[in-house]
């Protein structure tokens, strides 16, 4: 893929890998079976996916949903929007949950 046909979306999987390694390994398996035009390099907790220009974010972002419904985990996990602003991507973090005490 040439540099002018290609985009680049970060994913932070810190979150999900302070769970297991082995999901995020199971993560970045799934998104190349299910997704096979997108090059995936790891660094730490932050994944670069080179993907060509036509292909939406949001299609990645279903992927994401996708495997966390897969492994039964999305009522803990969630993709949100990257806040950096010369970063352009996903973040998977843990959901917060809010837990009332009745009497």
């Amino acid at each position: 893929m040439s540099e002018l046909n290609t985009k680049q979306i970060y994913l932070d999987v810190k979150d999900l890998s302070f769970k297991s390694e082995q999901l995020v390994i199971d993560l970045l398996r799934y998104l190349t079976e299910a997704l096979p035009q997108i090059n995936i390099n790891r660094e730490g907790f932050e994944v670069d996916i080179t993907a060509p220009k036509q292909l939406s974010k949001r299609a990645i972002k279903l992927r994401i949903k996708k495997f966390l419904h897969k492994k039964g985990i999305n009522s803990d996990y969630r993709p949100i929007a990257l806040k950096d602003f010369d970063k352009d991507g996903y973040m998977i973090k843990e959901k917060k949950m809010v837990e009332l005490s009745y009497y």
